[in-house]
């Protein structure tokens, strides 16, 4: 018997932005995503958050009233789940909790907080649901540029993989108010804006680009996206155009008045000047890149909350493999410090045989094993500063580097894991994820230590649950006396946190 689709399901994503609220409601299936509406408020919270650290009175207010508009909406629909998301503005004030309670409170939506990794993540994700387009396009060397508010995101892909991913505090709302703090003539606008942005786009190219060619860009924005392409009448039925049109639209752009480009775009006044700043953001992108084609794909960080839900909802809409660029981001960071692809190859093998072959006492998911994947990866990489302090220093890197598609918790888990693989355990019972840092620090101490000659000795291994034991068979090329030693070791505190001794038995 045929196992019966899944009912249509109506969801509305809601983005509470820099410079604007955004909602749209979706009707999610086994045939897509199919948007059913979109509301937008102009409200710029980034205007605050990015130079008090707070928001005044008089938007909280506002604020309100959106979300409590968009509940009585949600309800018109019929909608029973949404999900709400808070970007740069909220994530930078100093009271963040204290307001997401307020919202709670006087609208009814519980708001999240996304970290930035998380939005990018999300951002990259309604790109992606895009396709063949998107598949087809990063083929060759492409960088995503997804300009927000506060930052922008700068991910280089090549051959189809992730490689590379930055935030540049470069948003335009940031460099709205710095420059609204200097109060240039407009003559002197072009020249802070290099000032600005290009200093930090070399720095960029210097230590991520090296030989790297970039062929295309992807545009991700809020201001720019649809103005460009409805306004180059080159570009194509799927918004691409090429690197000279944007050039020669970001042009005129520059010479034309705020009333004039209002006209013209059909767009209100006052989001002109932030037009402008997000037009010449990607300008001295074009330039700096030397890039050829631009492509518009339209999407929004609505787009990806929806696609992230139908995804949880088992809903197949695309066929990338997220898990994947996450992956490719860390061995991308791991190459960066030198650390041995071999065995980081090794431990990673190992240390996700004990996982899988033992998850009945573990009671660990996916979502884990993918950490306990990205803490073999990255567990050597504090060696290129000091080889006698190598968790403390993994910690520290880890910890400040960006890894896209990871909440800053499960960040600060992997680094910890990472760490304690090297130093003693400090239990912090109270500490978010304790837990989970204690059960995957066990497992990759283990699968330290049957690497731990850096010969990559064993050949084939299993690990099977057998009462009060976990039986690890191994194949070896060679002995295990230095091995085993290690493993003695790190089996003790293994013991501790799973109450089962792991034993090495060898195959016949």
């Amino acid at each position: 018997m045929a196992g019966r689709k899944k009912a249509p399901h109506l969801f509305a994503a809601i983005d509470v932005g820099s410079f604007e609220l955004c909602m749209k409601i979706f009707e999610i299936s086994a045939k897509g995503l199919r948007q059913i509406d979109s509301i937008r408020h102009r409200l710029a919270l980034g205007t605050d958050s990015y130079t008090t650290h707070k928001i005044s009175y008089e938007k909280m207010e506002e604020l309100f009233r959106i979300l409590q508009e968009f509940t009585h909406i949600m309800k018109t629909y019929r909608v029973k789940e949404y999900q709400a998301y808070g970007t740069s503005a909220l994530r930078e004030t100093e009271n963040t909790e204290l307001l997401l309670d307020q919202i709670r409170n006087r609208s009814g939506i519980a708001l999240d907080i996304l970290s930035n990794s998380e939005q990018r993540f999300l951002d990259y994700k309604a790109i992606a649901s895009r396709g063949e387009q998107f598949n087809k396009i990063i083929e060759k060397g492409t960088a995503i540029v997804d300009i927000g508010g506060g930052n922008i995101q700068l991910s280089l892909f090549d051959k189809g993989s992730l490689i590379i991913t930055q935030s540049l505090k470069l948003g335009v709302l940031r460099l709205h108010e710095r420059l609204q703090n200097i109060q240039p003539r407009s003559s002197q606008v072009e020249e802070l804006l290099d000032e600005m942005i290009c200093g930090q786009l070399h720095i960029f190219k210097k230590i991520y680009m090296k030989d790297r060619e970039i062929c295309n860009l992807i545009i991700m924005d809020d201001y720019l996206s649809g103005r460009f392409t409805d306004a180059v009448t080159e570009a194509d039925e799927n918004r691409v155009a090429t690197a000279k049109d944007f050039l020669a639209f970001a042009e005129a752009l520059k010479t034309q008045g705020r009333e004039e480009v209002a006209d013209r775009l059909e767009m209100e006044e006052e989001s002109v000047d932030l037009l402008k700043i997000s037009t010449g953001i990607m300008k001295r992108v074009v330039e700096a890149f030397d890039a050829e084609t631009i492509w518009v794909p339209g999407a929004s960080l609505c787009d990806g909350i929806a696609y992230e839900y139908a995804e949880r909802k088992q809903f197949k809409i695309a066929e990338r493999d997220f898990e994947q660029d996450i992956i490719a981001c860390a061995g991308t960071i791991s190459k960066r410090y030198q650390g041995s692809h071999k065995r980081s190859e090794a431990i990673e093998r190992i240390a996700l045989a004990i996982f899988d072959g033992m998850r009945a006492a573990h009671g660990m998911g996916e979502r884990e094993r993918l950490l306990l994947r990205l803490a073999a990866i990255l567990h050597d990489c504090g060696k290129f500063i000091n080889m006698t302090n190598v968790g403390e220093c993994s910690h520290a890197i880890i910890l400040n580097t960006e890894i896209i598609g990871l909440s800053h918790l499960e960040r600060s888990m992997v680094a910890d894991i990472v760490k304690y693989n090297h130093t003693a355990f400090d239990y912090v019972d109270d500490a978010p994820g304790a837990l989970t840092v204690a059960k995957l620090t066990a497992i990759l101490r283990i699968a330290n230590a049957l690497d731990k000659s850096q010969k990559q000795k064993i050949t084939d291994m299993q690990a099977r649950l057998l009462e009060d034991k976990l039986q690890i068979c191994v194949d070896a090329g060679e002995d295990l006396l230095f091995e085993q030693e290690r493993f003695r070791t790190h089996a003790s505190f293994f013991e501790e946190v799973y109450g089962i001794r792991p034993v090495i038995v060898h195959h016949e």
